[in-house]
């Protein structure tokens, strides 16, 4: 099984038969893993991301979503398409840190993590959630980042701007919960993703170790992962499925983590 290979359809993954997805981020690491997921449970799934991928999905939209333009090109055809989104999942982020820490941080590098982890997510909920409204039904997962605990010295705009990203969901659920739209966020550890190899091979060639010696220097990092091993992208997704099913229908204004109990502490 590959990392974005769906999880056959099972726990989480029914009642999504001509639901409507939007998912940010969707075609690499976990934003792929959860198109290829809820789109084999029978969703309709538009994804986006900056680049367009050799084989784009009839579905996909290619838009920079930490810009406000792109949300709003987002929006509009997830709104010409559909009519109404049934489901958001927002995946997409990142750090534009560079080494040295706090200091070395520039505004534009604070704002850009902002715009990227938190803003894209903002400016998106506010252009779908009136159609949610109308419909009295709908559920919102924000990926945020178990960093927003436990932050990096080497990617602290990043962590910081996920912490919002985790306030901001929770103010969201309570004041959207009475009109029937959920909103769940989703705190990742470490997930081997193309992204996280190909650091992790980069690792191994600067310590001149090899892969397995640098994934465990990551995973020390963090302070270990008891379980062993990081997770993979489907197993993040498989989660993604169940929170925003039917079947976690009293679920709301809660975050989830999945770091194979890298948090020492719930």
């Amino acid at each position: 099984m590959t990392t974005t290979e769906a999880i056959p359809a099972g726990a989480g993954s029914s009642g999504y038969a001509g639901k409507r997805v939007v998912v940010t981020g969707g075609t690499a690491g976990i934003g792929a893993a959860v198109v290829a997921q809820l789109t084999a449970a029978g969703a309709q799934v538009m994804s986006a991301a900056r680049s367009r991928p050799e084989r784009a999905a009839d579905l996909f939209v290619q838009a920079d979503v930490s810009t406000a333009e792109g949300v709003q090109a987002l929006a509009a055809r997830a709104l010409a398409e559909f009519g109404g989104v049934d489901v958001v999942v927002h995946v997409v982020g990142g750090s534009s840190a560079p080494p040295g820490g706090v200091l070395a941080l520039t505004d534009a590098h604070w704002q850009s993590d902002l715009d990227t982890n938190l803003l894209a997510a903002v400016r998106l909920d506010r252009a779908l959630v009136p159609t949610m409204l109308e419909q009295g039904s709908g559920v919102i997962v924000h990926i945020t980042s178990i960093q927003r605990r436990l932050p990096l010295e080497s990617t602290i705009a990043y962590a910081a701007s996920k912490a919002a990203l985790s306030n901001y969901s929770k103010a969201l659920a309570n004041e959207l919960g009475p009109q029937g739209i959920r909103v769940v966020s989703i705190a990742p550890g470490f997930v081997e993703t193309d992204a996280a190899t190909r650091l992790v091979e980069r690792i191994a060639r600067e310590s001149g170790t090899d892969t397995q010696a640098a994934r465990q220097q990551l995973m020390d990092a963090l302070g270990g992962i008891p379980l062993g091993r990081p997770a993979q992208p489907h197993e993040v997704a498989a989660l993604v499925a169940f929170v925003a099913s039917d079947q976690a229908a009293a679920i709301t204004g809660t975050e989830i983590t999945i770091d194979g109990g890298t948090i020492p502490t719930t």
